[in-house]
């Protein structure tokens, strides 16, 4: 039976007759065929290629290997002509919250990028590398070094993916500003309000000043890589116009005072004409500004819920709705997904990227159905716009409590719908998974990646960017979980989760990194049904953890320790140490929370 390789190809016939595995190849190079493209044919009389560039012929080689791997490669022939959506299909990975991936877990990944054909991988940079003159904020991270960076490099290149530099630069600086010696570039040293809660100051003042300090954080990490691009973030400035910066906002406008310091961090890399990505979080909110974006500089517009999330919560019309408009949320735009984020964009004429979410974070099992969903809106908006660059994103909010195993099913759907949305909107993910990510002749692993992913939506919260589980675990003041989900959906969530166990126990994971999926997959199935059994005594008295009754509080203590000695484990097993501390401080909210309740 013929076989479709992955990602599907947007054109695909067969005939019978293939050709003998040791069939002659040809390969010819075609400057008429679309960047990346290729064609490739098999039969009687052999193997021909046919590719634009370096990118196609990988790729038609890519594929080749895939046929080949199927039985029937000697009796069908195949004629397959293929090329991308979008030029750029690049990955962020999140290690800067508080997760620094080992080597080891760096070299799987790029595996699982290169197989779903990303080309650009970025490391989303915080305060987590060495950098030279700043010892005293990373020296507890264990970071990523100038050797590490390097190492990296190299081996992405084997994999035909550039490595990007990705250094904030503006807001999400907290990590450097807790440091007296990094007090003064604050926009408000003594931190700042937001959503009812008081925060630290996590956003740099805009002065030439601090852009410099910006850019030479930037051109420390980029000077250990070969591409001449980098990505400054520059995203949610929460304190802009409120602290140092409030009498300029309050003259000029914050747009204008917020472009006038991303344009002084961009400048040099643009003048040596190199590409700037920046997040367009405020620069999509303000039309003044659309006639201003340098040659070079690349507004990348992220939206990380799928539209019918945004629906749902609107539709909900409570405490969710409630508490996002209070932290300055557009909800009734984030109905409309990528469309409602771009349209100042679009309407200027602006080209921008696009970047979903793999809806790992926030989700100790994932979001799967949402980040699916959130995936096609962006390749269907970034198709119609014209974007040249697809950006998919594994944040790792609050902690990073979720194993990288459950971005892998985002990651190869993410890649296939850049590559070609039309052939793979479809993709039976548990299926590549199994078959060409965790070798699982069993066909288990992929499909508990599955099942959990969708258990959040199914326990009928509707919630945006997390899930009730992660929520109920860390309680946050300024968004509290909305309702307690109803009975029977805790039940069928229990149940889902109990299946889950059963099968991870049966399934075998052939891949080199099987066993260490399967222990941290059991982990977080764990720690789920925890969070499930949370829920429940929340409910019963309709309440917070506080409010638990004394007796089901001291067995809910009993149930944590064990569970947060195996997060121990199980991070050690892909990531760093530093940071598992500070990760694991942030479940310190709940056991107060519990030893109030128990002590009651």
């Amino acid at each position: 039976m013929p076989v479709t390789p992955f990602p599907a190809p947007r054109s695909l016939a067969t005939a019978p007759g293939g050709a003998p595995y040791d069939a002659p190849v040809t390969v010819t190079a075609d400057p008429q065929l679309p960047p990346q493209g290729y064609r490739l044919r098999t039969g009687p009389d052999g193997v021909a290629v046919t590719h634009r560039d370096a990118a196609g012929l990988r790729y038609a080689l890519q594929t080749l290997d895939q046929l080949r791997a199927a039985p029937d490669f000697p009796d069908t022939g195949y004629d397959i002509t293929d090329h991308p959506d979008f030029a750029v299909r690049a990955f962020l990975l999140d290690v800067s919250r508080d997760r620094v991936p080992t080597r080891r877990t760096l070299e799987r990944w790029l595996g699982v990028l290169a197989l779903a054909r990303f080309n650009q991988l970025e490391l989303y940079g915080e305060h987590a590398y060495a950098f030279r003159d700043h010892q005293t904020v990373w020296r507890d991270a264990s970071p990523l070094t100038a050797d590490d960076l390097r190492w990296l490099d190299a081996r992405c290149a084997a994999h035909g993916i550039e490595l990007v530099a990705n250094q904030n630069t503006f807001g999400h600086m907290e990590r450097f500003l807790a440091h007296d010696a990094y007090a003064h570039r604050a926009e408000n040293p003594d931190g700042f309000d937001r959503g009812g809660v008081r925060r630290p100051p996590s956003t740099l003042e805009p002065t030439p000043e601090n852009a410099e300090f910006a850019t030479s954080l930037v051109a420390e990490v980029a000077g250990q890589l070969r591409a001449r691009r980098v990505n400054i973030g520059a995203d949610e400035p929460f304190e802009l116009g409120t602290g140092r910066s409030r009498e300029r906002v309050a003259r000029l406008g914050a747009g204008p005072v917020y472009w006038e310091y991303v344009t002084e961090v961009m400048r040099p890399w643009l003048a040596d004409g190199w590409t700037v990505e920046f997040w367009a979080d405020v620069f999509g909110d303000h039309p003044e500004l659309m006639d201003r974006v340098p040659p070079g500089a690349v507004p990348v517009v992220w939206q990380y819920d799928a539209p019918y999330a945004a629906a749902d919560v609107l539709a909900a019309d409570g405490g969710e709705l409630r508490a996002w408009r209070q932290l300055g949320a557009d909800v009734e735009q984030l109905r409309d997904g990528f469309r409602g984020r771009a349209r100042l964009l679009r309407e200027a004429g602006v080209p921008f990227w696009v970047a979903p979410g793999a809806g790992n974070w926030n989700s100790l099992v994932g979001r799967l159905d949402n980040a699916l969903a959130n995936m096609v809106d962006a390749a269907e908006t970034g198709r119609e716009a014209g974007s040249e660059g697809y950006l998919l994103t594994a944040w790792g909010d609050h902690g990073m409590w979720e194993p990288p195993s459950i971005a892998f099913g985002p990651a190869v759907f993410g890649g296939a719908v850049s590559w070609c949305l039309d052939t793979n909107r479809g993709l039976d993910l548990a299926d590549v998974l199994n078959s060409l990510v965790l070798l699982d002749g069993t066909g288990l692993t992929g499909a508990v990646l599955d099942r959990l992913g969708r258990i959040a939506h199914d326990l009928g919260v509707p919630l945006l960017n997390g899930s009730p589980l992660a929520r109920a675990l860390r309680p946050d003041p300024a968004l509290p979980l909305p309702a307690h989900p109803e009975p029977a959906a805790l039940d069928r969530a229990a149940a889902t989760l109990a299946r889950c166990r059963r099968d991870l126990a049966a399934a075998d994971p052939a891949a080199g990194d099987g066993e260490v999926l399967r222990r941290e997959l059991t982990h977080a199935v764990g720690l789920s049904e925890f969070a499930v059994e949370l829920l429940r005594a929340r409910a019963a008295v309709r309440g917070e953890a506080d409010d638990i009754d004394p007796a089901t509080a001291r067995r809910l203590l009993r149930e944590l320790e064990p569970l947060l000695a195996e997060q121990r484990a199980c991070w050690l097993l892909r990531a760093r140490p530093g940071g598992l501390d500070d990760s694991v401080a942030r479940f310190d909210g709940l056991r107060h929370a519990l030893l109030r309740a128990a002590n009651r």
